[in-house]
């Protein structure tokens, strides 16, 4: 059975240098699936919607997020922040506690950013948060790349240099040898 990875990316931007980073992961390994898992159309979180009836949208997120095996968000940084769109899907990922479908889940990180930092302090809001929520982040391993616009062709939405293509294809063989060999608790 061929395992499936989710990509959620933390832009809502039609040429979004996350998007682009997160489309080269798809190339580089055959032995997984990946299914992008999308958070534009989620409502504005609002407990009340809970109660009157979860949207359609949020429904069809949640099951996307269950029907994988393991996740890799790949966000930009906002004012030295997570995305509020993301925050957002996050929140709904989170709910109800005893049903968040989240929880155990193996999930990876990667940010890019045309500053010089790379996405460190939004890494570590999402890493806060998902702790929060009890997801199981790849541990010790950090994939923060900075410059990213001289980095990838826009034109053809593709990534171009050489170095971070190695550094993703190790970050990625290395989620998947996590998830592969990591005994996942419910």
């Amino acid at each position: 059975m061929t395992r499936t990875i989710g990509l959620i990316c933390g832009s809502l931007r039609e040429n979004s240098y996350n998007r682009i980073i997160a489309q080269s992961l798809t190339d580089m390994v055959d032995s997984y699936q990946f299914r992008w898992i999308e958070i534009h159309d989620l409502p504005l979180f609002n407990e009340d919607l809970e109660i009157t009836g979860i949207p359609e949208t949020v429904t069809s997120f949640k099951s996307a997020i269950q029907d994988v095996d393991g996740i890799i968000i790949v966000s930009p940084e906002y004012n030295s922040g997570i995305p509020g769109v993301l925050k957002n899907a996050l929140d709904w990922a989170s709910r109800p506690r005893e049903a968040a479908v989240l929880t155990n889940k193996p999930v990876g990180l990667i940010g890019a950013t045309p500053g010089g930092m790379g996405t460190a302090f939004a890494q570590m809001q999402i890493r806060q948060i998902l702790e929060a929520m009890q997801v199981h982040v790849l541990p010790f391993q950090k994939m923060l790349i900075s410059q990213v616009h001289k980095k990838i062709d826009s034109d053809q939405k593709v990534l171009t240099d050489e170095q971070t293509k190695r550094y993703l294809e190790r970050y990625l063989h290395q989620f998947i040898h996590w998830i592969d060999h990591t005994p996942v608790l419910d």
